[in-house]
């Protein structure tokens, strides 16, 4: 029996239907309330019980989440018991991925697009497993390449040794463990380091044109200075097109379903990756039309003439590119931003950040921490830290009552934003809107 403490975790539930379905029994344990990742696991009719130390049996192997400290009653119980064999996550995954020819993709912001592009293209040449970290996973025996988003959290993705890498974007995050923003690009370059064959970053990023690499490395992105650029790109509103070249060398005119500097870009480390890998540029971009964003990343859904978007930014720069995206695409309604922060430690750093980034929405509500990790750093704030510096901002509760405050806005785009289960408040939303 494969044990997750934590099992409802986006990388974890992935994880977890990956060992089930090339024939593992897995099992595990978490919080009681509904999370999306879930649903997977339950169509599977993997069971999920409450945390209590009485769940680790003997022999179990068992995979600890990253949110749970070692002092948390049902790691303590498995460390305790000489017959278990203990695994973090990252371990667990970084042994799995030795199976196979890897690729992972790493960066700030970016990489869950990244990887999705990347499954979607390499399944088209190889049967290609993923762990992506919307959570979802996909794992066969006939699998040939696993594709991963390698998480730099606390220096994780250092268990990782794939066969080649994708480096999206480089920008100080988890203030909690890193010192300062060199000691964040250090744990890149010591990830590079860790790559075997080849790896493709973004060259329009400042940070990552400071890392020094060991093996082959390509640069992509819109400047001249890049291995493989976008040149003439034009975009509507829905499509862009433009002519890739390599070392100025034209090589093929794209025509991609994506709108968006930073969607482009996620693309073309794709695009630079399959090419060096001889894959038919035609075939690539048949991939593409193929597309779909991940889960919490932009969706968006238009109910009763309201417009809901839903996404994962956790980040300042998330947040800004998230709320002008949304101003781009509906510029004749009022913006309203739902944020629900992940970490004291983060909103302490980038209070300013976060202030000017939510600005940039006709009006703010603040959700108030309430994730077992949020304070483990040691930052004792609540949001009243980040109201206070918004004005104009408000506090809303997680319930029935902050769902009618908004469900004011019909009519307009509200845009809910968090790594965490924000979304729970915009379906009751949805629900009031429907009576």
């Amino acid at each position: 029996m494969i044990f997750f403490i934590g099992i409802k975790g986006s990388g974890m539930a992935a994880l977890a239907t990956m060992l089930h379905d090339v024939g593992y029994a897995v099992s595990g344990s978490d919080v009681e309330k509904h999370f999306f990742t879930q649903d997977e696991l339950e169509k599977r009719n993997i069971p999920i019980y409450p945390f209590n130390p009485d769940n680790i049996k003997d022999n179990y192997t068992v995979i600890i989440g990253n949110a749970f400290l070692e002092d948390f009653p049902e790691v303590q119980a498995a460390r305790a018991n000489k017959t278990c064999k203990c695994y973090r996550y990252h371990e667990y995954l970084g042994l799995l991925t030795d199976h196979y020819h890897s690729i992972c993709v790493c960066g700030s912001h970016g990489k869950t697009t990244t990887t999705t592009m990347l499954k979607d293209v390499m399944s088209g040449f190889k049967n290609t497993a993923y762990l992506i970290g919307d959570g979802e996973g996909y794992l066969s025996k006939d699998s040939e390449v696993l594709c991963v988003e390698a998480c730099e959290y606390r220096r994780h993705f250092l268990a990782y040794h794939p066969d080649y890498a994708i480096i999206t974007n480089i920008e100080i995050d988890h203030v909690d463990y890193f010192k300062d923003s060199d000691d964040y690009r250090q744990a890149y370059e010591e990830f590079a380091r860790n790559v075997k064959n080849g790896i493709f970053y973004c060259g329009d990023d400042a940070e990552c044109r400071k890392l020094h690499f060991d093996i082959p490395a390509f640069s992509y992105g819109f400047n001249e200075d890049n291995d493989f650029r976008i040149v003439n790109c034009e975009s509507s509103n829905s499509a862009s097109e433009f002519d890739l070249y390599f070392k100025d060398q034209y090589i093929f005119h794209y025509h991609l379903p994506l709108v968006g500097k930073h969607l482009l870009l996620d693309a073309l480390g794709v695009i630079a990756l399959a090419t060096m890998m001889c894959f038919d540029h035609r075939l690539i971009e048949e991939r593409f039309r193929h597309y779909q964003s991940p889960k919490r990343r932009f969706k968006i859904e238009e109910f009763n003439n309201t417009i809901f978007i839903d996404d994962y930014a956790h980040h300042p720069t998330e947040v800004k590119v998230t709320l002008e995206a949304a101003r781009l695409r509906y510029p004749n309604r009022r913006i309203i931003a739902v944020f629900k922060p992940h970490r004291a430690s983060r909103v302490y750093y980038f209070a300013d950040e976060f202030k000017k980034a939510l600005s940039l929405a006709d009006e703010v509500y603040l959700l108030d921490f309430t994730s077992i990790d949020d304070k483990q750093d040691g930052v004792d704030i609540d949001i009243h830290y980040l109201a206070d510096m918004l004005p104009k901002s408000h506090i809303l509760s997680e319930d029935l009552e902050g769902a009618k405050e908004l469900s004011r806005y019909e009519g307009d785009c509200l845009v809910f934003m968090s790594s965490k289960d924000i979304y729970n408040i915009a379906d009751m939303t949805k629900e009031l809107m429907h009576k």
